[in-house]
């Protein structure tokens, strides 16, 4: 009940709730919060992500299950990119339905968002291309953008041979035929992959770009890109 106790503290009184979708529980939050201000459930809405390895049980888990990187990197992008490496941390962004509510700097409006599942698909924790390509779909018509209209993009990009490449391919298929170049980041390669408070990461990360105007070098941790990424860029 962490939210709700948040909450008492501050005395909030619109919708409170602890989301938990693994890497995507604050993204997932980000989208139900952006949902409740448009119904006007809230005039305003906090968004946190939070992660901390406070226990070996995952760590046994996910080695098991070899998802980790040997290495200790998250290596996005990378011909070498052998798992992720887990990492802490703690973000929060505020949400206003309009930015005369707001009673800070408003960074970046937030146009549209959308939310889907894998289904069924090779396994639990393997990346479905065709549901990826229909999310950013989705939420590009709930924007009002076209694929034209975007010129930069914060990845999942854990640093995995199968995910990297399978959501750089959904991509390229989205925003094929474009003139201009599209950027893509993976915060992941510069702080690890803080799991449920990893969309958090990335979000906060992509409204420091627009502030700045600048895009934060990725660290590739290797000499090379992943070749079946370097097919996908090129078919673009």
């Amino acid at each position: 009940i962490a939210s709700n106790r948040l909450a008492y503290v501050f005395g909030l009184e619109g919708p409170s709730m602890t989301v938990d979708t693994a890497c995507s529980s604050s993204l997932v939050a980000f989208d139900a919060a952006s949902k409740a201000l448009a119904s006007g459930d809230c005039v305003h809405a906090i968004v946190a992500g939070v992660n901390l390895n406070l226990c070996m049980d995952n760590w046994v888990a996910f080695s098991a299950a070899r998802m980790l990187s040997p290495s200790g990197r998250c290596a996005t992008f990378s011909a070498e990119a052998d798992g992720y490496a887990r990492g802490e941390g703690c973000g929060a962004v505020v949400l206003s339905f309009t930015s005369e509510n707001a009673t800070g700097p408003c960074w970046a409006n937030v146009l549209g968002t959308a939310v889907n599942q894998d289904g069924r698909s090779a396994t639990l924790t393997a990346p479905n291309g065709p549901r990826q390509e229909a999310v950013v779909r989705r939420a590009l018509e709930r924007a009002g953008l076209t694929s034209a209209s975007v010129e930069y993009i914060e990845t999942h990009g854990t640093g995995t041979a199968l995910g990297d490449p399978q959501e750089v391919n959904a991509l390229s298929n989205v925003f094929t035929g474009r003139h201009a170049p599209l950027f893509l980041g993976a915060v992941k390669s510069n702080i690890g992959h803080l799991e449920a408070a990893a969309g958090m990461a990335g979000l906060i990360k992509a409204l420091g770009c627009l502030q700045h105007r600048s895009v934060t070098t990725n660290l590739l941790h290797g000499a090379e890109l992943n070749g079946f990424l370097c097919a996908s860029l090129q078919a673009t």
